[in-house]
């Protein structure tokens, strides 16, 4: 295919688009699983083992989903017929943050000051525990209040 890998670096995550799709005889489960690995350039493929940059062939998915495991936000996997679409967000550990704490921590923004009325809606939960968590999240440092009374908006540290 005359098309070049892409590789575009943003503030929150990492995106990588490999033009051309899987290669033949490897299914979407197969790929993503780590089951099997189809080399699609095997002299390039040799020349990262060589440099050691890589240490066996067909684990980066496998090692990516392991890095991953413990994070607050997940790599997307996009796979259509002429192209791979990774994205890579930037990996931030839970911080100690319960389950209900990592729901309102994926509404918010590192970027963009957001006020209690753009996350309780999508929260699956009440505004007033809404805005306990907020203030929990608040107290553990993970994220930081602007403002104060009804002009009171949230953003990630």
């Amino acid at each position: 295919m005359d098309s070049q890998i892409r590789v575009s670096m943003f503030d929150d995550r990492l995106e990588i688009v490999s033009p051309g799709g899987l290669p033949s005889g490897i299914t979407e489960e197969e790929y993503l699983s780590g089951k099997l690995s189809v080399l699609r350039n095997r002299n390039l493929a040799n020349v990262f083992y060589g440099l050691e940059f890589v240490e066996i062939f067909g684990t980066g998915i496998t090692r990516i989903k392991q890095l991953y495991a413990e994070g607050l936000t997940k790599p997307d996997f996009e796979i259509s017929e002429n192209a791979i679409k990774i994205v890579l967000p930037i990996f931030e550990k839970s911080a100690d943050l319960t389950e209900d704490e990592i729901v309102i921590y994926k509404l918010l923004s590192k970027t963009m000051l957001k006020p209690i009325s753009e996350i309780a809606p999508y929260a699956p939960f009440g505004k007033s525990k809404t805005a306990k968590l907020l203030k929990e999240m608040c107290q553990k440092g993970v994220i930081t209040v602007k403002g104060n009374g009804k002009s009171t908006k949230y953003i990630i540290r």
